[in-house]
């Protein structure tokens, strides 16, 4: 079960003698900081640490502008620091690979930038553990990603205390910072109207800084020192890399290696690739397509990229707000898209930051918690067990192409996942029982699993966000979605033949 959200007030990190910029503060820093552990900045400290953990990406990365304003502030160097290890729920060969074709990116990235980024692979889970321990050591103080789900908030909970240093986390997710929030928002319609009226100005183009000192020869060499020291791990050369080498490591690590890799390559290259695309094919109609899973082209595709911080969502707006009249999208194309993108996504963020258990039942509104209890018992039309969901070996086609999907691309369409996960509640013997399995498939193989965006498509399923709909067998007031009538809203045997045309590499 996953912890309680953070509790510490946004804002906190700008205190002190160290505040940066009062402008910069002012207008995006603070609503987007936390202060983890209220701890000195270290006066010993050889460089400002940024552990990149959840925005793998180094343009349009609020934790590392506010690093780099804090070491040009107190005159130090910039070390950039990611790991990946086997211990993180559903690690896989999916996963792996896609991280790594990202640091790739990053590191090639960082060498054109002139930044100090340094990627550490450990293998094993009996790897030595306390790299990032011994970093933070020597690190005047360290900022990361604000992020709540996939461990990410539990592993920095655990950081913060251990070390001697402040450690401070910064929301690099959201486009209006989410700390503009004090509590969880019950609906889209309730955010919907707060995001607009701050929208234009959250998507202002911020200049970056560049760090004023450099990391030093004798400190790179000390630094793979420190990594090295009581383990023998050596950062990963990862800007060299060949597929065929991330292959390799992969291979090498304990994890989960039945869940392959999939066609769509990971990374920031990938990402920009795949949205010129989308904007130049998918945002003309897009109000009309998004729900046409039939030809797979009507949605944009970015949500694992979105998830692993691959893509930047403030860029994705600027970039479909300048293309709209080049490629001849209405105002209702835009629109749609726009709310997909911060509508959906940021209150989504908002529930997992500010909402304790935001996985669990307990957590759904008190009209779910009756509904649920009035319809416990209701006899279910059909129960398959996990391994039979898991093949797609249910009755039903379009549930198994989408199963299919996920299992094979790494992703559903928006509106087959809706119906994906509305359909387990008929299938399984409580709700407690569909909520654990919707997460389990969904995370074990969707590429932009164990993400807020995730937790609330499953908890939206299950009536977060919505409102009662009547009172049916099984669903109560939940609101039903039924596979045989999804034909009136796409082409599903288009749907199922494109779908199953996909194999496994």
């Amino acid at each position: 079960m996953r912890t309680p959200a953070i509790s510490l007030p946004f804002g906190a990190a700008s205190s002190g003698a160290h505040a940066l910029d009062s402008d910069f503060v002012r207008d995006q820093l603070v609503p987007r900081t936390l202060d983890l552990n209220g701890k000195r900045y270290n006066p010993d400290g050889e460089y400002v640490l940024y552990w990149m953990q959840s925005t793998h990406r180094l343009d349009e990365n609020w934790g590392l502008r506010a690093a780099v304003r804090t070491a040009n502030r107190v005159n130090l160097p910039l070390v950039i620091h990611q790991g990946l290890d086997p211990t993180y729920l559903h690690a896989s060969d999916r996963h792996h690979t896609y991280i790594l074709q990202g640091a790739r990116d990053t590191a090639r990235h960082a060498e054109q930038l002139g930044l100090h980024y340094q990627f550490v692979l450990r293998r094993r889970r009996d790897d030595d553990r306390r790299v990032l321990d011994r970093l933070a050591a020597r690190a005047y103080v360290v900022l990361t990603d604000l992020f709540p789900t996939a461990g990410i908030r539990e592993r920095t909970e655990r950081f913060a205390d251990r070390v001697s240093c402040r450690v401070l986390a910064v929301d690099s997710v959201c486009i209006v910072p989410s700390g503009t929030f004090t509590k969880a928002e019950f609906a889209a319609r309730t955010i919907r109207p707060k995001l607009a009226k701050l929208l234009d100005h959250a998507l202002e183009p911020v200049n970056d800084e560049v760090p004023r000192v450099p990391v030093s020869a004798a400190l790179r060499a000390s630094l793979r020192d420190t990594v090295a020291t009581g383990g023998g791990l050596s950062p990963l050369p990862i800007a060299t890399m060949s597929d065929a080498d991330i292959a390799h490591e992969v291979a090498a690590c304990e994890i989960d290696h039945s869940v392959t890799v999939v066609a769509q390559r990971g990374g920031s290259v990938a990402a920009a690739d795949r949205f010129a695309n989308f904007l130049h094919q998918g945002l003309t109609h897009y109000d009309e397509q998004r729900n046409e899973a039939g030809n797979g082209d009507g949605t944009s595709r970015l949500s694992p990229y979105l998830h692993y911080g691959q893509i930047a969502s403030g860029r994705v707006i600027r970039e479909a707000r300048a293309a709209r009249n080049a490629v001849g999208a209405s105002d209702a194309d835009l629109d749609a898209f726009v709310q997909q993108v911060t509508t959906w996504r940021e209150l989504a963020y908002n529930w997992c930051v500010r909402t304790r258990n935001f996985d669990q039942l307990s957590s759904l509104p008190d009209w779910v918690q009756r509904t649920m209890a009035e319809h416990a018992n209701d006899p279910r039309p059909q129960l398959y067990d996990l391994d039979d969901l898991e093949g797609a070996l249910t009755g039903d086609r379009l549930w198994n192409a989408s199963q299919h999907e996920l299992v094979t691309q790494g992703i559903i369409h928006n509106y087959p996942r809706m119906l994906w996960g509305k359909t387990i509640l008929l299938w399984t013997e409580s709700y407690e029982q569909a909520r654990s399995w919707m997460y389990h498939l969904n995370d074990k193989y969707a590429l932009d699993g164990r993400d807020p965006n995730s937790v609330g498509g499953i908890m939206w399923c299950l009536g977060l966000w919505d409102r009662p709909w009547g009172n049916k067998p099984v669903w109560g007031g939940i609101r039903p979605m039924v596979t045989h009538r999804a034909k009136m809203k796409f082409d599903v045997e288009g749907y199922v033949a494109r779908v199953r045309g996909t194999r496994l590499l």
